[in-house]
């Protein structure tokens, strides 16, 4: 990450930044009319959301790609989406999450998933995590060669 461009790091910060908006707002850890919240936020869901947002900013980045860079695989995107959702269910008021209600009603969503919440934000981070790594030791183990007047130089 020490190579990355201005432009790899702008958009690692604006990717930290909109990712703790889209997941704080509608999960009513930044308080707006829009939303509301049924239970206290806990004490973690802020830790869980910064780590969140640093990993998920940084995810983004590795895909400004400089120009001689191919195509990533399908895999870290799709781990790094799952991640990034599972942190939204995780952060989220069990009783405001309407998919929760209907599959466990009140009661199972205060009951079973609430105490599920710490172990999704920890299922998150990892995944996130894991994404990110695969993706920066993709690009530090497959560098391109460079080209120079025409004529491959190695």
């Amino acid at each position: 990450m020490r190579t990355w461009t201005p432009r790899r790091l702008l958009a690692a910060a604006v990717g930290a930044a909109a990712t703790t908006v889209l997941i704080a707002v509608p999960t009513d850890l930044i308080d707006t009319p829009l939303f509301g919240r049924s239970v206290p936020v806990t004490w973690w869901a802020w830790p869980v959301l910064i780590a969140t947002a640093v990993l998920s900013g940084l995810l983004l980045a590795t895909y400004v790609r400089p120009g001689d860079a191919t195509r990533s695989p399908r895999a870290e995107r799709r781990v790094g989406t799952v991640g990034g959702v599972l942190s939204l269910l995780a952060v989220g008021c069990p009783v405001c999450n309407k998919l929760v209600l209907l599959a466990l009603g009140t009661s199972g969503a205060m009951t079973w998933f609430a105490p599920a919440q710490p172990l999704l934000a920890i299922v998150s981070i990892v995944l996130l995590g894991w994404a990110l790594r695969r993706r920066i030791l993709g690009e530090r183990q497959c560098p391109l060669p460079a080209v120079a007047g025409g004529r491959v130089e190695r």
